[in-house]
């Protein structure tokens, strides 16, 4: 496999995980359920999906500017 082969790869399976993220917590906001996250210094914590949505949301149309 070439260095541009897995280049490739890499954004393809990146892509697709980002979209089945987004699909995941699309479900989970509709079903109005929390998503269990760690933290950098190692707290597990419950956190809305429909607030998670909209922080990525916010991020994507700030950094489409």
């Amino acid at each position: 496999m070439s260095d541009d082969e897995r280049k490739e790869l890499s954004r393809k399976l990146h892509y697709g995980l980002a979209l089945a993220e987004r699909r995941m917590l699309e479900e989970k906001a509709l079903r109005n359920e929390d998503v269990i996250q760690g933290t950098p210094d190692g707290e597990i914590k419950a956190v809305p999906a429909r607030r998670l949505l909209r922080k990525i949301y916010k991020e994507t149309k700030t950094s489409d500017k």
